[in-house]
């Protein structure tokens, strides 16, 4: 009967109508799939762990998907990532240190007071803005890359705070970096001298 039905309509100009519109729209239900997935997003911070920089009852901002795809997340972005402690939901964190980077913990309920750790590879240090209001690597430990949902670039809602999301880090950890950064240079300088041998 159905066949019987579709035979007699196929031709029918109602029927191409009604089969442009649906092509149409799974094409368009594709491309908001493809740009969201893979390009750019909308999505909420909630909660107290990125005060200031967000506030607790939800900020509206864009997410793109490029730097973590393409492997250009710098310490000190703003990033979606799943929850280390429930895969299901995500969570809004500030880079602190990519792998092979160390990070300067001044206090926490798991590490320990004044504890530097080294990232290990393929992982990132999360921390949260509100440094005494935030569940983050401080607990859970270095999280893995793959967990990186995208970047937080911009900020929309509330219209009177809406720009750009600065890359930035807490004091104590410029200082760690700075600090690593001069022991890069120490150990080039030593193997420079090395590699041109003693003075004749």
């Amino acid at each position: 009967m159905g066949s019987r039905f579709w035979q007699r309509y196929k031709n029918s100009p109602l029927a191409t109508e009604l089969l442009d519109r649906a092509a149409y729209f799974t094409k368009a239900v594709a491309a908001i799939y493809i740009v969201r997935e893979n390009l750019v997003e909308f999505t909420v911070c909630v909660g107290p762990s990125m005060m200031p920089t967000f506030n607790p009852r939800g900020d509206v901002a864009l997410l793109e998907h490029v730097s973590v795809w393409s492997g250009h997340v710098k310490a000190g972005d703003v990033v979606l990532a799943r929850s280390m402690q429930n895969p299901r939901h995500m969570v809004c964190k500030r880079v602190l240190a990519l792998e092979g980077g160390t990070v300067f913990v001044p206090s926490s309920t798991k590490l320990g007071l004044g504890k530097t750790v080294t990232v290990p590879r393929g992982h990132v240090w999360l921390q949260g803005d509100n440094f005494s209001n935030s569940t983050d690597s401080r607990h859970y430990g270095p999280v893995p890359y793959a967990m990186l949902r995208g970047r937080v670039f911009l900020k929309v809602w509330p219209i009177r705070e809406a720009g750009r999301v600065r890359n930035k880090l807490p004091p104590w950890q410029e200082a760690e970096m700075q600090r690593q950064q001069q022991q890069q240079q120490q150990q080039h300088k030593f193997q420079e001298a090395l590699r041109r041998g003693p003075p004749r």
